[in-house]
Formats: C-alpha cells, sequence, structure tokens
C-alpha cells in the first residue's frame, strides 16, 4: 500500500499528461533513437516514457558516447530529476515521466556525454555518510580519501584520543571541506581548520559546513598550505591533507572528466608530481606538536618518492592501501624527542 501511495503522490506532483500513442512495448534502442532525435525539443513535444525505458534510453545514450559507469551515471540523472532515490526508480519501472521531466533528463544525459561529471550535473556528492555540495570550483570527493579520515581515526584511537578529547586538527587544501568536515563529525570537542588557497573552493566548503549543521565546527581560512600557522604557537594534532599530486607526464592518463572539468589547482600538472610534499612536509613539522601526525593522500605511484622525503624528523612512516592494494595514505609521526 504504501509503494501505490507513493505513486499516486509522484503522479499528481508530475502532473502525468495524457498517454503517448503507439506500442508501450517498444525496445529501448527505439526510445533511445526517438530521445537523441528529440535532445533539442520544446518539453512540449516530448512523449510520455515509463521510468524503465527512460532508464534505458539514458543508458543506451551514454554506452554509444562511451561514458565510464553509465549505467550509475544514468540512474543517478533520473533520480536528480525526479528528486526520488534508487529504491523509487525500481520499484515503479512502468510510472510514466512526462515530456518536461523526461525532457530535463535527456538534456541532463547529453550533458553528461559531453564528459561533465555527473556530480557537478547534479551539484553533490557523497563522503563519509554525509551528502556534499560540489561545483567546478572543487575536487569531486572520492572514496579513496575516505582512507585518509580513517587513519586519522585509527591513530587517535591507537594513542587513546578518543571523540572526548579536544584535539587540535587541520585539513591543508580542504576543497569542499570534505576531510575537515567528516572529521568534525567524528570528534564533536575538536578544533578543526581547514585551508585552502582557492577562495571560490572556500566559499563551497563553508556552505557544506552550514548545510551540514556544522557552521561553527570548521574554521575555514585562506592561504597556502600553513602559511597562516607559521608564524604563531598554535600547534596541532593531525595534520591532513590531500594535496595535487598528478604529475605533467601522467596527464595523458587522466579521463577527460578529470582533465576537461574538475580545477587543475587541485589535482596537479605539476612537474614531478611531488612538490607540493616537499613543502608540506617542513611546515607540518613547525605547527605539529611533538608526537603530532601528518597523513597525507598520494598517487599510486607515488609511495617511494613522499616516504623519501620525510627524514630523521619524522617516526613511524606507515603507508595505507585500498582495498585493491594500491597505496592511498602515507602518514608518519613528529618524533616527540628532539634530535640532533
Amino acid at each position: 500500500m504504501k509503494g501505490r501511495a507513493s505513486a499516486r503522490v509522484f503522479r499528481r506532483r508530475l502532473s502525468r499528461p495524457p498517454a503517448a500513442t503507439g506500442s508501450a512495448s517498444s525496445p529501448s534502442s527505439v526510445h533511445a533513437t526517438k530521445a537523441a532525435r528529440c535532445m533539442s525539443r520544446s518539453p512540449l513535444l516530448w512523449f510520455p516514457m515509463q521510468l524503465r525505458k527512460a532508464l534505458q534510453a539514458g543508458l543506451q545514450s551514454l554506452l554509444e558516447r562511451q561514458v565510464p559507469s553509465a549505467q550509475l551515471a544514468a540512474e543517478l540523472l533520473l533520480m536528480h530529476v525526479l528528486k526520488q532515490d534508487r529504491g523509487f526508480v525500481h520499484t515503479h519501472p512502468e510510472l510514466e515521466l512526462p515530456p518536461e521531466a523526461a525532457d530535463r533528463y535527456f538534456r541532463l544525459i547529453a550533458e553528461r556525454s559531453t564528459g561533465k561529471p555527473t556530480q557537478y550535473i547534479t551539484g553533490h556528492q557523497e563522503f563519509w555518510g554525509l551528502d556534499f555540495e560540489v561545483t567546478p570550483q572543487v575536487l569531486i570527493p572520492r572514496p579513496e580519501t575516505e582512507h585518509a579520515v580513517e587513519a586519522v581515526l585509527e591513530l587517535a584511537r591507537r594513542e587513546g584520543l578518543d571523540e572526548n578529547r579536544r584535539l587540535k586538527i587541520v585539513d591543508v587544501g580542504t576543497g569542499s571541506g570534505c576531510i575537515a568536515l567528516a572529521l568534525a563529525s567524528e570528534f564533536p570537542r575538536a578544533v578543526v581548520f581547514a585551508t585552502d588557497i582557492s577562495r571560490s573552493a572556500l566559499v563551497v566548503a563553508s556552505r557544506n559546513a552550514v548545510r551540514l549543521g556544522m557552521p561553527e565546527r570548521v574554521k575555514f581560512l585562506e592561504c597556502d598550505l600553513l602559511t597562516r600557522f607559521l608564524d604563531g604557537d598554535f600547534t596541532f594534532d593531525f595534520v591532513v591533507s590531500n594535496p595535487p599530486y598528478v604529475a605533467r607526464d601522467e596527464l595523458h592518463q587522466l579521463q577527460r572528466e578529470v582533465r576537461d572539468f574538475e580545477p587543475q589547482l587541485a589535482w596537479g600538472g605539476l612537474e614531478r608530481g611531488d612538490e607540493i610534499y616537499r613543502r608540506l612536509f617542513p611546515q607540518a613539522l613547525q605547527v605539529l606538536k611533538p608526537g603530532g601526525h601528518v597523513v597525507v593522500e598520494i598517487g599510486y605511484t607515488m609511495r617511494d618518492a613522499v616516504i623519501s622525503l620525510l627524514g630523521s624528523p619524522w617516526i613511524e612512516v606507515d603507508v595505507r592501501a585500498d582495498l585493491r592494494g594500491i597505496p592511498r595514505v602515507v602518514s608518519a609521526r613528529k618524533n616527540p624527542q628532539p634530535t640532533g
């Protein structure tokens, strides 16, 4: 009964138009062809389509353009148009999509076919179970970056620093604010700072703090790496960062979604790829408490290069891999004993 009621509400909300003429069991390829022909039409010329057939047509269009993760993209864009979750889409396959909604859906499909990331089209990406706003001014949060958050939690537990401790954490190059806000959600009493050289990125991060109910939990600062803290006496328990690390000779390996749409300032295009680490580690030494930790995400080929930058002031250097065994995070502890 609940499903039927939900469907009735959905029909009323979208004001379903009269049914189209012709066979309702036309192959998905026919719908895909019609969709392609009608991409630029007025919404008034669109025919109503069942959700299942709209999804098939959208998927067909994305596959023809060799869009990665086409099935997921087609579903997410339809969910975005309907303002419904995946469960609704798959439990109401025969429900009709009105012409104006179909028009919007296939316009979004066409936009995704150009390479524009789904997240920039919908304006959202989930990270650490939190819903983040994303715009072309910030790097899209990725599941791999959650390993950096996990590393901080693990290191804190290992040292008996539970969620009730007033930890001091700084996220360097915060972008959307995903790392800083994820950690703020895990450590309610922590003092969390987040820096970025991009003012437009900080605007997005600040909006995310508000929309996630943490407007006062993170202090956002516009600066290059940790420069705002180098002349003061404020010290941290954790310095965490997902810095730009793509080297110039790796640009050809990037998907067009990254290369052509995400901000280069956030992902790299550097001469070697390790330039930011070379600057960050000495600054982290200055602002960390004795025994404090630095935690950084790395590129899949950068493990040895990054470790080589961590000399005698650092101890307990550790590398964490993802589920595929690819090195993702390097952490190190500032030696609590002064070194000669």
